[in-house]
């Protein structure tokens, strides 16, 4: 009988994920207070002492509860036992974004991480197997789809830093166990108790449940994520292959490529789309609703927006982006043509002068429609023919804005893709901040 491999201490599993992290680059660890945090930065700590890294804490104080001043207390204490730097961050937890109180806070802490940790780094989370188990469930209970029931991996990138849970494969009976041998102090969280909380109940309740009648339920759910994760890899790379046979550009994708597709592809081909540009994938009733008009008349304006992004059908393409703010058709502002301009849903970093580069007084305004601008080279032409010749969609035309100096236009700028679209003859133009 082939012996039985000895599972990997807790410190032995650190030591080892410390060891493969870049070396000179900060490792940092998100610490709550808890006993799964606390027990991380322990074991992260000893680990510093063979493969030596720059280690940091930081500690997200949401002030949700009169505890958070405890919970920053004991952070500091432990930090300065073990001799780490720790970094408090605090966060103002916006209760009416419509992601409910748990979801406003990770927007919040996730904020927050990117603040403090500078790309290139690596910030450790202190999920465990439990944690995947709850998870699971969760993305189960609300129909979620593969990508959904993968639950959280045990390693990513996320806006250039690495985002990593070394503990992910472990119970949070061993945890404990290793916690309480090493005289751990850790401080339990009054809101874990809320059983009104969705995370909570199914921990208090269903999983212990669900343990009497099948001892390794968490075990298992938890494997049940691990080859959710495997599936969704490979529905993402089914869903690039198609993008690629579409022509790659995930702004605008040709319908009669998209069409000719199986209905599930389609849909799974839309919402890779929205994660390669950062956009939230549509909810399923609004990405049916645009399936549906995809072979609508060529004349119809289709539009089908969800949250932050909305999809628009023109010309034989599907383009996907972010929602536009609604400018006002009489906005208008002055402008030396050089600082940052504020503008609805953004800043202009852009440059406007007179080709011998005097100063001057600018005025911007929403474009109204019969403006005509001299072109070195074309004479006076049209802008509405110009945004015809230059294939400007129509709702991008309707938040197009014209430079005047005087009575005069001398410039186009169209805000959503940040570039001049037209400069009169005797004028410079550029972008970026000057």
């Amino acid at each position: 009988m082939a012996p039985r491999h000895k599972r990997e201490s807790l410190q032995a599993l650190i030591d080892r994920a410390l060891a493969e992290t870049p070396p000179g680059r900060v490792v940092w660890v998100a610490l709550s207070g808890g006993l799964d945090s606390s027990l991380l930065l322990t074991l992260a700590a000893e680990a510093c002492r063979r493969h030596p890294r720059p280690l940091h804490a930081l500690h997200i104080h949401h002030g949700l509860q009169p505890a958070a001043a405890g919970f920053e207390v004991h952070c500091r204490r432990l930090a300065s036992r073990l001799g780490v730097p720790l970094f408090v961050e605090r966060v103002a937890v916006d209760r009416d974004a419509g992601l409910g109180l748990e979801g406003a806070a990770r927007e919040a802490r996730y904020a927050a991480f990117s603040r403090r940790v500078v790309p290139g780094e690596t910030l450790w989370l202190a999920q465990h197997r439990d944690d995947q188990a709850e998870t699971f469930l969760l993305a189960a209970l609300r129909g979620s789809g593969v990508r959904g029931l993968a639950g959280m991996p045990p390693g990513r990138e996320w806006q250039g830093r690495r985002l990593e849970r070394p503990l992910l494969s472990h119970a949070r009976t061993e945890l404990e166990a290793e916690a309480e041998r090493s005289g751990l102090a850790w401080i339990d969280d009054p809101s874990n108790a809320d059983e009104a909380l969705d995370r909570n109940f199914l921990r208090h309740r269903v999983l212990p449940l669900l343990a009497q009648r099948w001892p390794h339920a968490a075990e298992a759910l938890a494997s049940s994520a691990r080859y959710a994760a495997e599936a969704d890899t490979l529905i993402e790379t089914l869903a690039e292959s198609d993008l690629d046979a579409l022509g790659g550009d995930p702004a605008r994708v040709p319908l009669t490529g998209l069409v000719a597709l199986a209905p599930e592809r389609q849909r799974t081909l839309v919402r890779h789309v929205c994660r390669r540009l950062g956009l939230a994938g549509p909810p399923a009733v609004r990405l049916a609703s645009l399936l549906a008009q995809l072979e609508a008349r060529p004349d119809a304006r289709v539009r089908v927006d969800w949250g932050n992004a909305e999809a628009r059908v023109w010309r034989g393409c599907l383009y996907l982006r972010p929602k536009s703010t609604i400018m006002a058709s009489d906005w208008r502002t002055e402008w030396n043509g050089m600082a940052p301009l504020p503008l609805p849903g953004g800043e202009l970093h852009a440059a406007l002068a007179p080709a011998d580069g005097r100063p001057v007084a600018l005025t911007l305004a929403v474009r109204q429609g019969g403006e005509w601008l001299r072109l070195a080279g074309r004479g006076g032409r049209d802008l509405k023919r110009l945004l015809q010749e230059m294939s400007v969609p129509p709702w991008e035309r309707e938040r197009l804005l014209v430079a005047w100096y005087d009575d005069t236009p001398v410039a186009a700028f169209q805000p959503d893709s940040a570039r001049w679209l037209a400069v009169a003859e005797g004028w410079r133009a550029s972008v970026g901040e000057e």
